[in-house]
């Protein structure tokens, strides 16, 4: 056990902290992965008081090479963390001060746990940032591809999850780009929200010490930095935010496995996932289970819930500092690592998965999902829409008494419903026609959708 004068904080203290107590405290089980961060602030510290002359060149050169050795044992695995000294910032100190002597003991000069503690979550924030947006990227480029290499693939859209008009299957995958290319500027301002430096607010009230604030925001390559101190310790703004982000992110992630998943099954069998992508079953030889997307829907719950506990932990939060906000590292770093998982699977998933185009076309052949082009077509030859409506929707009740669908009926029965039906009705209907006369911006026509994919293509 650590005595209570190792302790760095341990001066005001006569007793040992409780082992118990020890344990619920600490946070270096899951703060140990921000040692980088740490080391990086750390060293740029340094620098600062050293060229504000608050400590020698000397101790400074001593400090910072002492954590760069500290930063080589925690990446070659040889560093030991200790529960009893709570966080990543403790372990690191007194390592420093172990290693070097008296020079570590003046590395927290000018600063506090609680400045340090939200220095290391921008830093760690603002790069995990680049990381998913570098991922997203990735998964847009295999939609896209995918929507290059199926252009003419048609399939059903649908409302209600009832088929309601014909689609390009490229134009169906484009919505999850642009859904993506959504995400990706939440998470840009995200980014942006993180990019200031809160080192220099000391505990809560700044420092005595002629500290260089612009110096570490430079070093550090921050473009702000914090004006107020009691926002610096307490602003957990930017975690709500990627954690917001990141919710919607998956949520669009879990509506894409939702339609995978319908996709694959036996009842859709549009697609069918790689082997690679897939398990089986312990008993029935013959599944085929698409546990991917399934483990991302699911893993959506989670991040979502992640959202939830910040929002709780700081909604009554009084400035500045408090305990509670070490609970703002574990529900973040679990939603970091879900999301980056789910996205890098997710572009694999897409890549491998084998587009059953004959199937996507005889269900929008044996369906009336080219009911509203038949509206149209009679409202183009002057028919009022509404009038227009009604005789398409008794064609279709006509066709389903019969059993047949409207491509079956002959000229003269059309002519039947409205004299304005003439030889050009069966082309009218075509599932091509359909999906090409939509040629509004933004529509289903092989020509938008390949202007949708030019435009996501400058991009990269």
């Amino acid at each position: 056990m650590i005595k209570i004068s190792e302790k760095l904080w341990g001066g005001r203290f006569e007793k040992s902290t409780d082992e118990m107590i020890n344990e619920f405290q600490a946070s270096i089980n899951f703060d140990k992965r921000m040692y980088r961060e740490d080391i990086e602030g750390s060293i740029a510290h340094a620098k600062m008081l050293s060229k504000c002359k608050i400590i020698s060149d000397d101790d400074a050169q001593k400090i910072i090479d002492g954590l760069k050795k500290i930063l080589a044992d925690i990446d070659e695995g040889k560093f030991n963390f200790s529960v009893e000294l709570e966080d990543i910032h403790m372990n690191i100190e007194s390592a420093l001060t172990k290693n070097i002597g008296e020079a570590g003991g003046r590395l927290h000069t000018a600063r506090s746990r609680n400045d340090q503690v939200a220095l290391d979550m921008h830093l760690y924030v603002r790069r995990q940032v680049e990381e998913i947006q570098k991922l997203i990227a990735e998964l847009q480029d295999a939609l896209i591809n995918s929507a290059e290499k199926n252009l003419g693939v048609i399939m059903p859209g649908y409302t209600h999850l009832q088929r309601a008009q014909p689609i390009l299957f490229s134009h169906h995958l484009m919505a999850y780009y642009f859904m993506l290319k959504r995400d990706f500027a939440r998470f840009l301002g995200v980014g942006q929200r993180a990019d200031i430096m809160p080192l220099g607010a000391g505990a809560l009230a700044g420092t005595t010490f002629p500290i260089d604030r612009k110096f570490v925001a430079d070093e550090l390559k921050f473009t702000d930095i914090y004006l107020n101190s009691l926002d610096a310790v307490s602003d957990r703004d930017y975690i709500l935010e990627f954690l917001s982000a990141a919710s919607i992110l998956m949520v669009h992630l879990s509506r894409l496995s939702e339609e995978i998943i319908l996709w694959c099954s036996r009842e859709f069998s549009f697609i069918e996932l790689d082997d690679a992508h897939c398990t089986g079953s312990s008993m029935m030889p013959q599944k085929k289970n698409p546990d991917v997307p399934e483990l991302v829907r699911g893993k959506t719950g989670r991040v979502i819930g992640h959202l939830m506990a910040m929002l709780t932990t700081v909604k009554a939060l009084p400035l500045a500092y408090n305990k509670d906000l070490q609970e703002d590292k574990e529900g973040l770093f679990d939603a970091i690592d879900t999301v980056k998982f789910s996205l890098a699977v997710f572009a694999q998933i897409i890549r491998g998965m084998k587009i059953k185009s004959e199937n996507m076309r005889r269900a929008v052949e044996e369906d009336f999902s080219n009911a509203t082009d038949l509206a149209d077509y009679l409202v183009k030859k002057g028919l009022p829409f509404r009038q227009a409506h009604e005789v398409s929707g008794k064609l279709v009740h006509h066709c389903i008494e019969r059993g047949i669908y409207l491509k079956d009926l002959s000229t003269e029965e059309f002519k039947n419903f409205s004299e304005k039906f003439a030889e050009d009705i069966h082309d009218a209907i075509k599932p091509e026609t359909c999906v090409n006369s939509r040629n509004s911006l933004g529509g289903t026509s092989i020509e938008q959708v390949k202007m949708q994919i030019k435009a996501a293509r400058k991009i990269f």
